[in-house]
């Protein structure tokens, strides 16, 4: 007879506990959900049972895997933004609390601007931030960008998954190098972007969670972290309409330099806010009329 359900979490929790991993014993029910297919409920009320055999040896080989540091999101290949559940894969940054801030600034501005109906998402990822503006605001236009094949692949399906993939478009393009002038010049009324922006330097420095699992390439801003800025700042200008607007995550120590970039490259009304640890976390800016 195998280890009942209450004893599974227990050594699991231990173990994940053992191995340093924050809220381990979270970690340890999320894992045997996702073996069982219980919720979190079921597994009190089936707390005496015995899974048997083959779901207790996969149980504990995925908390191998996240006691080495994988994180969890990876393990389960899900992630929940804004309360909806998107697939992630290490082909993606895991979604965060931050960007869903970002994600209901930009929805609160659609909102409150009716002018807006063309937005863009530059370096999507996993789609987050297009996909929940394209749940929340239904009569838009959108257009979702990135580099990465195989996360463009990933954002695609999580559109799929969510009912949304009729109203985006998706497009494989480093930053603008894929998109035709003739087709997208001075269209888009909001710009989002979640870009790279972690000093090369500092991603050593970085959680085991995120340094050795999520992508460099999703991470690495260059050496002082703001080279997708200072691309972004010239390049998506000829994108936007007069008046359009652009939404940004930055590094908490990077507000001044990135309005500076903005500002020099002709923006205005530059704002700089914060997140709820009161850290430098969102900029924005719009062009002059």
């Amino acid at each position: 007879m195998g280890l009942t359900i209450q004893k599974l979490l227990s050594v699991g929790g231990k173990t994940l506990q053992e191995a340093g991993v924050e809220n381990s014993n979270n970690d340890a029910e999320a894992l045997l959900c996702f073996v069982t297919g219980y919720d979190r409920k079921d597994l009190f009320l089936h707390s005496a049972d015995d899974i048997g055999e083959n779901y207790e040896d996969l149980y504990f080989r995925h908390i191998g895997r996240r006691a080495s540091g994988e994180p969890l999101q990876y393990i389960i290949s899900e992630q929940y933004f804004l309360g909806h559940r998107f697939y992630v894969d290490p082909a993606v940054l895991i979604p965060r609390q931050e960007t869903e801030l970002l994600a209901v600034q930009a929805i609160d501005h659609i909102k409150a601007n009716a002018d807006v109906k063309n937005v863009l998402d530059l370096c999507t990822g996993s789609g987050v931030l297009a996909i929940s503006i394209a749940l929340a605001c239904p009569d838009l236009k959108i257009t979702a960008s990135d580099v990465s094949v195989h996360a463009l692949a990933l954002s695609v399906q999580n559109a799929d998954d969510l009912g949304v993939s009729d109203r985006i478009v998706f497009k494989q393009s480093d930053l603008f190098s894929a998109f035709d002038d003739e087709i997208y010049k001075n269209v888009f009324d909001l710009v989002v972007t979640n870009p790279p922006y972690v000093r090369t330097g500092d991603i050593t420095n970085l959680a085991r969670e995120i340094r050795d699992y999520e992508p460099s390439m999703a991470l690495d801003g260059g050496a002082d972290g703001l080279m997708f800025y200072h691309r972004i700042a010239k390049t998506v200008r000829a994108y936007m309409r007069p008046g359009a607007c652009i939404m940004a995550e930055i590094g908490s120590d990077q507000g001044e330099e990135v309005a500076a970039i903005f500002l020099e490259a002709g923006y205005k009304s530059i704002e700089i806010s914060q997140d709820l640890n009161h850290l430098d976390r969102f900029f924005k800016a719009s062009l002059e009329m």
